[in-house]
């Protein structure tokens, strides 16, 4: 069911800067809860994401001063009354836009402004960084609906940000962090100064689109990859390999030639 506002679409995409792809969650009279549709978009979106070079930098936002706040709840009773395979295929579709944000090359950037609730929370957690406005709200609130708190990976994402302490914590009692205690325990990368973490998002995002695609990309894998690692040994194995790739690839020469000519590099092809 596409419950989007009248006349929008649910995800709003638009190309803010060269190698910076802008999504904004567009359904701010349900404060951007997810449903169906949405949940399709964004998975679509990541698709054609991964198969597109021109694109660098993925940002990720709310519209209304909300970032999500999770599964609309007028969509709870519907899918609660699902016969249990139904049900599955239905969060296997919505898994789907997790999986997608950390799958594809592009760096991706939740700029959080407002609730993070629930579902909402996990696609916050499944960005590569996130950047907090001082009136964001994140809330893992599974719990508090009689549902657990593995839901759209959110117990695999957290502990792997805060620690499992922090994460039971938050997990178990389903209560609210503020902006300020996000930062301070890794959950939220950075603190904006009120309303500017939109901003904020689209600097960094330029930031790193000026790097090397393939170094972005190699880098996230390897980010992914390693925080996991059993050991540094290891990590230096998976490391190995990922430089191999990059020091072959023509972006190298690039950097060597800017740094000698003191001027930016120009990696790629960019839109």
């Amino acid at each position: 069911m596409n419950r989007s506002e009248p006349g929008e679409p649910s995800l709003l995409v638009s190309r803010p800067a060269p190698g910076v792809v802008s999504a904004t969650l567009n359904r701010p009279a349900r404060r951007n809860a997810l449903d169906e549709d949405l949940f399709a978009r964004l998975t679509a979106l990541c698709a054609r994401l991964r198969s597109d070079p021109s694109a660098r930098v993925l940002v990720l936002d709310g519209a209304g001063g909300s970032f999500c706040a999770g599964y609309d709840i007028a969509e709870v009773g519907r899918i609660a009354g699902l016969p249990p395979l139904e049900l599955l295929a239905l969060l296997q579709r919505q898994a789907a836009a997790v999986t997608g944000l950390r799958d594809i090359p592009q760096a991706v950037i939740a700029a959080v402004d407002g609730t993070a609730t629930g579902a909402g929370l996990s696609l916050a957690l499944a960005a590569d960084i996130r950047l907090a406005d001082p009136g964001a709200r994140f809330c893992a609130s599974f719990v508090r609906m009689g549902l657990s708190g593995g839901d759209m990976g959110a117990s695999w994402l957290l502990p792997r940000l805060t620690g499992l302490g922090f994460a039971s914590d938050v997990m178990l009692s389903g209560r609210v962090v503020g902006a300020a205690e996000a930062v301070e325990r890794g959950l939220a990368s950075r603190l904006s100064a009120p309303g500017a973490v939109r901003a904020d998002a689209l600097a960094l995002a330029e930031e790193i689109a000026a790097n090397s695609p393939l170094s972005v990309a190699l880098t996230k894998q390897v980010l992914q990859s390693n925080v996991d690692a059993p050991s540094l040994a290891v990590a230096l194995e998976r490391e190995g390999p990922t430089q191999v790739v990059a020091a072959n690839s023509p972006d190298v020469h690039e950097a060597v030639a800017a740094f000698r000519e003191r001027r930016p590099p120009r990696f790629g092809t960019r839109d």
